[in-house]
């Protein structure tokens, strides 16, 4: 199979300018390490995988699909669809303008969002939240650490090819769960991360007498 490789000669501003059509290409697509996002103007339709290298992120004004699947060391976004026939990962976010589909596991290191549904071959992990406009749907978990949030139904476990489930294949785990109603699932809500707590920025000073003190600055008020 074809392969075609994204380098920095075929970005301008942030913007894929290569001479080769990736709407729809017979082959693989891998997106060089460092650049970051790369937006293509309309959809990516690779028939293999499409893979963008640690530092590398895939924007695309319309739909992303593979016949494989995608990689990305930072995120995943599309103004329509994100679809592959196997995995989803991605380094940061997922956020697709429709419908995530995988025909395998989705996992983002930040949050995935989809304005319709999201469906996974097996699980569904985020490092922050999940929101769908619509349901969704996973063959084993799906786990997130903030918000689960989606407009119709959410069934997860049904793992159709197990005569003998795990014990945590049905399991959602999230930090608070919002909207939506739970058809197939066993519900664990661990509580909201707390917020890191802004630095509070100090300064050390030197007096004339040699005395060094250190000390929390403060804004100060106008009267």
């Amino acid at each position: 199979m074809n392969k075609h490789i994204v380098d920095a000669s075929q970005v301008k501003d942030g913007k894929y300018v290569g001479s080769v059509s990736l709407s729809n290409f017979n082959g693989h697509l891998e997106i060089e390490a460092g650049l970051g996002f790369v937006f293509f103007n309309d959809n990516i339709s690779v028939a293999g995988y499409i893979h963008a290298k640690a530092g590398s992120g895939i924007k695309a004004g319309w739909g992303i699909k593979a016949g494989e699947g995608i990689k990305a060391g930072e995120g995943i976004e599309a103004g329509w669809g994100i679809k592959a026939g196997e995995g989803i990962k991605a380094g940061e976010g997922i956020k697709a303008g429709e419908g995530i589909k995988a025909g395998s596991g989705i996992k983002a290191g930040e949050g995935i969002e989809a304005g319709e549904g999201i469906e996974a071959g097996s699980g569904i992990k985020a490092g922050e939240g999940i929101e769908a406009g619509e349901g969704i749907l996973a063959n084993l978990w799906i786990k997130c650490k903030k918000e689960l949030s989606f407009g119709y139904r959410l069934y997860a476990g049904l793992a159709h090819w197990k005569e003998t489930p795990d014990t945590d294949d049905d399991l959602v785990e999230c930090g608070k769960l919002c909207g939506g109603t739970v058809v197939l699932g066993r519900v664990v809500e661990l509580g909201m991360p707390e917020e890191a707590a802004p630095k509070q920025a100090t300064a050390t000073i030197k007096l004339a007498d040699g005395t060094v003190m250190t000390g929390q600055l403060v804004e100060e008020v106008e009267e």
